[in-house]
């Protein structure tokens, strides 16, 4: 097996296992390898690169889970525990109106004490301020935990949750599926099987989701190699997944700050470009800037991602975990990244349905 044997398979339209993806994400020659990722991104999207204009609305850090990784979740009696009301999530639609937005990104804590009729609620909350809006709201874990609350299946919760305005999921919740290093890094968290399986039934419903993987914290190359395969198979059922999201995991204020923890600029790269090579029937691979920091996620656009997901707004969950980049980003600022990048700027719905070409 050599770089130059899997190239020429790929470039011939070929897919490669999880043997080749180890060793793509072995191969020091990390620009040969960001060019061959580039090359399949254009083959697919040309040179655009998409970018919404969103809102992120964390309604609550107050969490049963103590997930290790996890900086951003408190206790009720904690210091810094907050649940917004109906009137502050609505306050924050109408402000992302105001400036454009076209989605609200809902992920939030497993509260204890909330009703199932406060998420209902809250979906018919943020329609109401415009139906316009698209909802991409709960994770596969809320989504088990609100079907156990409400005592209803997976399919009868989601139903409910789309006839109150749920229009698409985001994909956290995944982590790593690796179940020795899940045990360790969330052993509260549902498994990765299950997150699989709800994601399976998400799409059966006809909701797209997205799909991620937190990288850089106990799990090896391999257990990456082996999430994105899962999320690969289910993707070859379903088709359910628009995009893929690697999420470098930010130690400064977890549980799980270990020596060596973390990802480097190099790591990221590496990990955005085999993704993008391996994950052949996945249309969108995204650069989180939230994360990654706008320099790397605008570098990745040579390295085969052809997304940075949007202005975002408000984002509460990296950031308490230590993320250092801006809350927020204007439409103008991602223009000029996009464009400084040699690429081109395209906004698009949560749907990846094309608004404008900039």
């Amino acid at each position: 097996m050599t770089f130059a044997s899997i190239s020429e398979k790929v470039l011939a339209g070929g897919r490669i296992d999880e043997a080749e993806a180890l060793f793509l994400n072995g191969h020091e020659d990390l620009l040969a390898l960001g060019d061959l990722a580039q090359t399949v991104n254009e083959r697919r999207n040309g040179r655009k690169v998409f970018f919404n204009v969103n809102r992120h609305i964390n309604h609550t850090n107050i969490c049963v889970n103590r997930c290790r990784f996890c900086a951003f979740f408190r206790t009720a009696e904690q210091p810094g525990a907050y649940l917004m009301s109906l009137d502050e999530i609505r306050t924050r639609a109408q402000e992302a109106v105001g400036q454009g937005a076209t989605e609200i990104h809902v992920v939030g804590g497993l509260h204890p004490d909330l009703p199932f009729e406060f998420y209902l609620e809250m979906l018919s909350t943020i329609k109401a301020v415009s139906p316009d809006l698209h909802v991409k709201a709960f994770t596969a874990v809320e989504i088990a935990y609100l079907a156990d609350l409400a005592k209803l299946s997976i399919p009868e919760t989601l139903e409910r949750l789309k006839q109150a305005g749920l229009g698409s999921l985001p994909g956290g919740g995944a982590e790593i599926f690796a179940p020795e290093v899940r045990d360790q890094l969330c052993p509260e968290k549902i498994s990765g099987a299950k997150w699989l399986a709800i994601m399976e039934q998400v799409h059966e419903a006809g909701l797209k989701s997205n799909a991620t993987m937190l990288y850089g914290h106990l799990e090896t190359v391999a257990d990456r190699v082996d999430h994105m395969r899962q999320l690969r198979e289910l993707q070859d059922r379903t088709g359910g997944f628009q995009v893929f999201i690697p999420l470098a995991f930010q130690p400064e204020h977890s549980q799980l700050k270990l020596a060596g923890s973390g990802t480097s600029g190099v790591d990221d790269l590496r990990t955005l470009s085999v993704a993008r090579i391996y994950l052949d029937n996945f249309a969108n691979v995204k650069a989180y800037w939230v994360m990654l920091g706008e320099k790397i996620a605008q570098v990745s656009l040579a390295f085969g991602v052809n997304d940075l997901d949007g202005t975002v707004v408000e984002e509460r969950i990296g950031h308490d975990a230590g993320a250092d980049t801006p809350q927020a980003m204007s439409r103008d600022a991602i223009i000029a990244m996009i464009r400084k990048a040699g690429r081109i700027p395209v906004e698009r719905d949560t749907l990846y349905r094309e608004l404008r070409v900039y």
